[in-house]
């Protein structure tokens, strides 16, 4: 164990009794202090793994640093401006404040220091403060520090409320003690005393600005431990505010002034140490200040806190969860400070809770009609502290209240519930009240959501469907989806009431227009909250989630036919999506198969609405206007096979709609132009395409005609995706492809998108999208414009494309962080004339040039590709002919093509080898979507 108290008690007694000048003191004062702090941090990081301890990791450190200063205090005063009599004027303080003020460091906290003076600052005392901060920069620590008198820290206090904060947590650690007693009595009683509700407003404020920022959610997958919801920074404005209105000095005494129950403060504790523990580890790998728990340092910090694989999750996802059920703790906590600061009249009571507002003018709050509840002050809370255990049903009644009345919980209630856990059991599950009250909350049409959310945050819905208790705080360790499972099925929830209630009209008209028309809204309300319940189990989880539906379908009361709808939904959940996304939606071939497992209108229809739920739920960007076309493209041809229509006919119908939808748009056109345009591009590109891209490149191509050009580019950013769309035309040919993914290769641009279509003449007019490289659009659109030149000259054949992509890329983050097993298959059933090969694996810069290329050296003509990225995961499908167009059928040729694309993932089957996963390489795990 390092002494580093004694180690620098040595390098005070052994300075050079010489070094009276202040250069001279700290080249032979830093380098003895920079060994030590790095044995320090050496040491507290060695007993953080042995401990386990994050609290007193962050002591250690934050006792380190005092050691330190106090050590350059003493020499600076002993070696450079000893004052043996000092004037009543030539006094100081050193205190610290903000984070360092509560004694908890972590390897790269800022270091707060106050130099606290009885007036103005002296001669003495400025060179004093000077030559400490010299030292402190030189050793490369990041110091914030201010030199004030009493009198300026209360001036300044009143008029900050982040300097007061500071303030409120200052520590003295040397100097002129009656200094800071001053400042601490002053500060208690001209500034504290009478400005509670002031301060907690503020700090409330404060937090929703910066939960805001770091994101609104405590359940994204990539948390920021310490401004993020549920992280630190929430349980330090928890005891700031307690502090501040309980005038207690430490944590401990939050018990003994009555804000929580013992055991509501070992959860404190409990989440304090873990929080602590996280962000030293990750300070310690990273070597920085690191406060974003991203996937790169998950798998890092798992394996420090000793997770492994257990019962379908991996060791990273265990870890991960337990994260998230303390980040679920912290807003348990910061709801029981509420409710007590508002009983003591701390914050201002409100009437109506945020979430409430947004209903307020369409579902008027009324009268509670139960006689264990009551309406206290606008919520609905208890009437008596036996409400719970003398009828369990109300635990689920009370939620079931507040969405019929739409008024919100008391914090008081929903503490009680959260203790009254223990009630809920096999009989409150098989309760048909309970469940009847239940589906009433699921299908409202006021606020389900909301409605739920507040059932999970105070443990009831896990509790009460455990299946969904094993969900909760899950995240799934990939780029793709955003949220904890739990949180994306509460969210799906929201995105189908919305839809229902008419909010998202303009975005999903299609969802809008079919909801009204289903007979079975109940079982898709139930579909919706069970279609992710099956994650993280060892068997699929849509077969797994169908037979959880089966199960529950009975016990909330659905009748046998909406039970067998909700299994088969949950079962088939992906199929649409992936259909729409991976397949020739031209080819009646993928209609005839789609239709063939949907079976019905009514399946089709809830397929749809569960589809675009699903996808929008996933994260910010996710769902995006060409999905939406894709859907209803789907749709509208699945429709017209399962009522019996003729496919084709339908199909010139809508073309025909489509293309007097644009013509409006093009008013400047003659008629005889558009038709000949209009004449140039396939039933394919008019049902794929959206509007408003269609208008794009119509005007893009009347533009090169009139130029007489057949070879362009264009590119534009989309700041709401974060991608970077390019448009290629050209004279179509084999290689157009290969030569257009090689120029992104070659930038360094991630293909996560693309469209492709040729005209009826022969051109190529092909859609790019790229994932955005740069902040400002000014930087994004000179790299696009370098990709797009290189394409220009690679067609006019003034370079070689394989020259640029010569060099490989070094790999990526996330190619060190996940591993995605490639697979592949190659299906002669999926299209009546060509053969589809779908592959999947780990997408990188450069994979679709790679793929592309390997395809066309097999002499294989790509009359279609679809691109699709599910964060990490590539999928990636490509309708193809030999030479002669003709579908490739010969065993031989088939095994050649497979050898070809495993080949271009030779170092992700390495990379898995080594992982001892090579099960994963020929039975690669089911989709995950």
């Amino acid at each position: 164990m390092f002494d580093a108290v004694a180690a620098l008690n040595d390098i005070l007694q052994n300075l050079d009794r010489d070094a009276r000048e202040a250069t001279r003191l700290r080249a032979v004062l830093v380098p003895e202090l920079r060994r030590v702090i790095e044995l320090g941090r050496a040491d507290a990081e060695e007993r953080l793994l042995e401990e386990r301890d994050g609290i007193a990791c962050a002591q250690r450190l934050s006792r380190l640093t005092d050691a330190v200063i106090r050590t350059i205090h003493d020499a600076v005063v002993w070696r450079l401006y000893p004052n043996d009599n000092p004037s009543t004027g030539e006094q100081l303080a050193v205190v610290a404040t903000g984070g360092y003020g509560r004694g908890t460091m972590a390897p790269g906290s800022d270091i707060d220091l106050l130099f606290l003076l009885p007036y103005k600052q002296t001669a003495w005392s400025e060179s004093v403060v000077e030559a400490m901060l010299y030292v402190l920069w030189d050793l490369k620590l990041k110091v914030g520090h201010a030199t004030r008198s009493v009198e300026e820290c209360l001036r300044e206090g009143r008029a900050d409320m982040t300097i007061r904060t500071s303030l409120l947590e200052a520590r003295y650690l040397f100097g002129t003690r009656a200094l800071f007693e001053e400042l601490v009595t002053r500060f208690d009683t001209e500034l504290v005393m009478w400005t509670a509700p002031e301060f907690v407003e503020a700090k409330l404020r404060e937090r929703d600005a910066r939960v805001s920022k770091a994101g609104a959610s405590r359940y994204l997958v990539e948390p920021n431990v310490k401004d993020g919801k549920g992280g630190l920074r929430d349980l330090n404005t928890l005891f700031w505010i307690a502090k501040y209105t309980y005038r207690v000095r430490d944590q401990s005494e939050l018990v003994a002034a009555g804000l929580f129950t013992p055991e509501e403060y070992r959860v404190f504790e409990r989440c304090d140490e873990l929080l602590w523990r996280v962000r030293c580890h990750m300070h310690f790998v990273t070597g920085r200040a690191e406060e974003r728990l991203s996937f790169g340092l998950q798998p890092r910090i798992a394996e420090r806190f000793g997770y492994e694989p257990r019962g379908g999750l991996s060791g990273v996802e265990r870890f991960m969860k337990a994260y998230f059920l303390i980040a679920k703790e912290v807003g348990d906590l910061t709801a029981i400070v509420c409710a007590a600061l508002e009983a003591r009249h701390a914050k201002r009571t409100p009437v109506l809770d945020r979430w409430i507002g947004r209903f307020r003018d369409r579902f008027r709050a009324t009268a509670i009609e139960a006689e264990d509840f009551v309406d206290d002050h606008g919520r609905i809370n208890l009437r008596d502290a036996d409400a719970f255990s003398r009828d369990p049903v109300n635990l689920i009644r009370l939620f079931w209240l507040a969405d019929r009345h739409n008024l919100p919980i008391h914090p008081d209630a929903t503490r009680a519930a959260n203790r009254s856990l223990r009630l809920i059991g096999h009989s409150l599950r098989a309760d048909e009240e309970a469940n009847r009250l239940f589906l009433d909350i699921l299908t409202s049409k006021n606020s389900p959501e909301t409605i739920l959310r507040l059932m999970n945050e105070a443990g009831v819905l896990g509790r009460f469907i455990p299946d969904f208790g094993r969900i909760v705080a899950m995240m799934q360790f990939n780029m793709y989806h955003h949220f904890t499972v739990d949180e994306h099925l509460l969210r799906a929830i929201g995105v189908l009431s919305a839809i229902e209630s008419g909010r998202t009209e303009e975005e999903h008209p299609l969802a809008t227009r079919l909801i009204d028309t289903i007979s079975h809204r109940r079982a898709l309300y139930v579909t919706v909250l069970l279609h992710d319940i099956a994650k993280g189990r060892p068997e699929d989880h849509s077969i797994a989630g169908a037979a959880i539906a089966e199960k529950l379908g009975p016990r909330f009361g659905l009748t046998a036919a909406e039970t067998e709808m909700v299994a088969w939904l949950v079962e088939h959940h992906l199929l649409m999506s992936m259909t729409a996304q991976s397949r020739d939606l031209s080819d009646p071939k993928t209609i005839e198969k789609f239709a063939g497992v949907v079976q019905t209108l009514e399946r089709l229809k809830l397929l749809t609405i569960l589809t675009v739920s699903d996808i929008k739920a996933v994260g910010p960007g996710v769902w995006t206007a060409w999905k939406g076309t894709l859907i209803r493209t789907l749709y509208d041809e699945t429709e017209v096979v399962l009522s019996g229509g003729h496919s084709e006919i339908a199909r010139t119908d809508r073309v025909r709609l489509i293309q007097m939808a644009l013509r409006e748009q093009l008013s400047d056109w003659e008629s005889e132009t558009f038709d000949a345009y209009a004449a140039r591009h396939n039933q394919a590109y008019w049902l794929k395409v959206d509007t408003t891209r269609q208008f794009k490149h119509a005007g893009f191509i009347k533009g090169l005609s009139a130029e007489g050009r057949t070879v362009a580019t264009a590119a534009e950013t989309d700041p709401v995706r974060g991608v970077t769309e390019l448009t290629i035309y050209s004279p179509d040919h084999p290689r157009l492809l290969a030569i257009v993914t090689g120029a992104c290769a070659a930038s360094g641009g991630n293909i996560v998108d693309a469209q492709i279509f040729t005209t009826t003449d022969g051109f190529a007019l092909d859609s790019i999208f790229i994932s955005r490289a740069f902040e400002r659009d000014e930087d994004e659109l000179r790299r696009a414009g370098r990709i797009t030149t290189a394409i220009a000259k690679a067609l006019r054949g003034e370079i070689r494309i394989a020259d640029l992509v010569a060099d490989k890329h070094p790999p990526s983050e996330r190619a060190r962080t996940f591993l995605v097993p490639p697979d592949m298959a190659i299906d002669n059933a999926l299209s009546s004339r060509e053969t589809v090969i779908e592959i999947t694996g780990l997408d990188r810069p450069g994979l679709l040039y790679e793929l592309t290329t390997a395809l066309s050296r097999l002499s294989l003509n790509i009359t279609s590709a679809h691109v699709a990225t599910f964060g990490e995961r590539a999928v990636d499908v490509f309708y193809v002919t030999d030479l002669t167009g003709t579908r490739v059928t010969q065993p031989d040729r088939q095994v050649a093509i497979r050898s070809a694309v495993m080949e271009v993932f030779a170092s992700d089957v390495a990379a898995l080898r080594a992982e001892g996963l090579d099960a994963l390489i020929d039975s690669p795990p089911p989709r995950e979507a």
